[in-house]
């Protein structure tokens, strides 16, 4: 029997199709070939790129050159732009002001194929520093609400480039589905006088049904009303409403545990196209009692059609309960084969 599912959060309903239900085999996608050709990403490829605003390199290497492990540019084709005042107006009834933002690439590697989850440890921890560092930095440009951190790998979920990036996009207004997020979360709060996110976690470790992964600061989940198959959840354990905010001995267990659940998906649903999104608290803001950040990771398995659209609900066809298990218990079943 299918169920509806209420994210306790947002208040958005999600039907988990269980007469639909799929197992990670049937979601296995034909593999594209390599596009080959030029990538303005790639090693020795700096001067085709905007001069870098961060790169961790070598000591010796000068800027835009050769030598760099991590290495962050303007978009060179943003979808905002950095100049300029906001000019706020009405036309008419209308709202308008000028597209005013930044808009960053993130290059995780020198290697053109090398995906995250193959990379040592090490350097992805290097990753997420290099995203707290330009977080703090754009956070102090008045203009900025809200920087939106994002990865998009695949075409089908939005890559235009094969090479392995993310983005941060700064806007002037808090995004709708981040003000969803907030105004939950502070909802909960006024009611319980508890985090929301905080009574997920500790409930989702009590009963373990969702569990996937769990280290000392951090753990993975698969959301009870997920709206995707396979949709991951990674969370702070201890409160942090900011991820700029992570406390700096965290860093390594984050990047232990991304390189865990996206190599276990990647295993499980052979190299599926996804995005992850970081879930943060709005620019310039205190720390936040009622707000956690998180990160969202969503494999592109199934396509939002017309009932999507029309009723904003989600079908998805995966109960997490059997993701969380399939994720979780992958690798002890290949051994037991073995």
């Amino acid at each position: 029997m299918p169920e509806l599912r209420k994210d306790v959060i947002t208040g958005r309903w999600v039907i988990i199709s269980t007469e639909r239900g799929k197992r990670p085999i049937e979601y296995k996608m034909e593999k594209r070939p390599a596009h080959g050709g030029f990538c303005p990403f790639c090693d020795g490829n700096e001067d085709k790129t905007p001069p870098e605003v961060l790169a961790y390199r070598a000591p010796q290497s000068a800027p835009n050159s050769r030598g760099w492990k991590v290495r962050v540019v303007p978009n060179k084709f943003p979808a905002l732009q950095i100049e300029g005042d906001l000019d706020k107006r009405a036309d008419g009834i209308y709202d308008v002001m000028r597209g005013v933002g930044a808009h960053e690439v993130l290059i995780e590697s020198p290697q053109h194929l090398t995906q995250l989850a193959d990379l040592p440890n090490e350097h992805v921890e290097s990753i997420f520093w290099a995203i707290r560092d330009r977080c703090i930095d754009l956070n102090k440009d008045s203009r900025f609400k809200y920087i939106l951190v994002f990865k998009n790998r695949g075409e089908e979920a939005g890559a235009s480039l094969e090479h392995s990036h993310i983005q941060l996009i700064a806007t002037p207004i808090i995004p709708k589905r981040a003000m969803e997020e907030l105004d939950g979360a502070q909802f909960h709060y006024k009611l319980k006088e508890r985090c929301i996110f905080c009574d997920i976690i500790k409930q989702e470790i009590e009963t373990k049904k969702r569990i996937i992964f769990m280290n000392d600061f951090f753990v993975a989940i698969a959301p009870y009303a997920a709206r995707f198959p396979f949709e991951t959840w990674v969370m702070p354990i201890k409160h942090v409403s900011a991820f700029e905010k992570t406390v700096s001995e965290w860093f390594p267990q984050l990047a232990d545990m991304m390189k865990k659940v996206l190599g276990r998906i990647d295993e499980v649903l052979d190299v599926p196209p996804f995005n992850f999104i970081i879930h943060t608290a709005p620019c310039k803001t205190p720390d936040l009692e009622y707000y956690h950040w998180h990160l969202e990771i969503m494999p592109k398995l199934t396509r939002v059609a017309g009932f999507e659209w029309g009723s904003g609900f989600y079908i998805n066809p995966t109960p997490p309960e059997d993701a969380a298990e399939a994720l979780r218990n992958h690798g002890a079943k290949q051994e037991k084969k073995a």
